[in-house]
């Protein structure tokens, strides 16, 4: 059997601490938060609308190490016209022409196994599609559960807040009141951190989706990049050199962050080497695997070259706005999105101390691979 991912992180990741690029990782997600400002006990501020989704953080419990599984990739088998996702009738709009769409007139919780087939498909196409006025956040979270289920293996993330009961829902909220951003640009002049979810895990998320619980009124938008076309934009040489280089993911530097806020920790950190290019298993498209926010150094090439490339790329990734889209949030709406071919950054960009609140369903997927490069 060859080596897991995890062997082999443990055995490269095992260079001098100081050869590893410093992290960039910022923690986004609240801790702590006012209960009565949340419960509309405090003047000034409206309940949260979703009470049993917000976040709790259960110290006692913990989990052991993640054990590889047998991935299978519904949209392999997937009809491509999409008959039962897209029926006639349906409003599809595309937001720009390589990444992002919009959807009106077909509900998420009412598909068939054909439809979610084709949903997997779709996504993997459009790398992420706004599904709008769903009623996903009405349904019970075991309902909620039970659909993000088709598409892979819950992931339990190590540290966010989650529902009473639902380690599985990763929510990203920012209480009612809350002056978290006043804090935030203190010291930096922007919020924008492209990553692609928990890269650091040997099995990555594919298929993923968030749905809104309550919004600010203006800003709070999401911003997405298409990996496929950033990766599709080098020249043929540097593609070329890029293939069969693997990179460091971390998750350590995370938990580190929710260590020093007091914060939960359900699994020990991890490491795992992944491919810098990545091919998705339905379209056998290639994109780019690597963000700042997780990735550390790249195996077997020295400090200076390591930085230098991985820079590049991350510079070439977070101004590639003709590969970007932006998401704004609307009551009911579901974003599904691809992580193996996507990065996304919230935008910590709304005033009044209103409330963010969302929850995120996160399948896991194949562990990542490359194959050959061809000109």
């Amino acid at each position: 059997m060859a080596p897991s991912a995890t062997t082999t992180a443990t055995e490269t990741a095992s260079q001098p601490q100081e050869f590893r690029l410093e992290s960039t990782y910022k923690e986004f997600q609240t801790y702590h938060y006012e209960d009565d400002a949340e419960k509309g006990k405090k003047d000034g501020f409206e309940a949260a609308k979703y009470p049993h989704y917000l976040p709790t953080w259960d110290k006692s419990t913990k989990y052991p190490p993640l054990e590889p599984f047998e991935h299978y990739e519904h949209g392999k088998d997937a009809d491509s016209t999409f008959p039962d996702l897209l029926p006639e009738g349906t409003q599809v709009n595309h937001l720009t022409p390589t990444i992002g769409t919009e959807v009106r007139g077909i509900q998420l919780s009412s598909l068939n196994d054909a439809g979610k087939d084709q949903l997997a498909r779709f996504v993997a196409e459009r790398k992420v599609v706004a599904f709008r006025k769903q009623d996903f956040k009405d349904l019970s979270i075991e309902d909620a559960l039970k659909f993000g289920g088709y598409f892979g293996r819950h992931h339990i993330h190590p540290t966010s807040g989650a529902p009473k009961g639902h380690p599985e829902i990763h929510l990203v909220h920012r209480g009612a009141g809350d002056t978290f951003s006043d804090q935030f640009f203190a010291d930096r002049v922007s919020s924008v951190a492209w990553h692609s979810d928990v890269s650091y895990e040997q099995q990555p998320p594919g298929t993923t989706f968030l749905y809104i619980l309550d919004t600010p009124e203006v800003g709070g938008d999401t911003l997405f990049c298409n990996a496929v076309e950033a990766y599709n934009r080098l020249s043929p040489l540097f593609q070329e050199r890029l293939h069969g280089l693997k990179a460091v993911h971390s998750g350590v530097e995370q938990v580190a962050v929710a260590h020093s806020r007091g914060s939960i920790n359900r699994r020990e950190p991890v490491t795992n080497v992944h491919p810098i290019v990545r091919t998705h298993p339905i379209t056998g498209e290639k994109g780019l695997y690597v963000n700042p926010q997780f990735t550390r150094y790249i195996v077997g090439l020295k400090r200076e070259e390591s930085e230098a490339i991985l820079k590049f790329l991350y510079q070439h990734i977070a101004v590639g706005a003709d590969f970007h889209t932006r998401v704004k949030w609307e009551e009911g709406t579901v974003v599904v999105w691809d992580n193996r071919v996507t990065q996304h950054s919230a935008l910590l960009d709304w005033k009044n101390g209103q409330r963010r609140h969302l929850a995120r369903i996160t399948p896991q997927a194949e562990r990542p691979y490359e194959t050959p490069f061809v000109n």
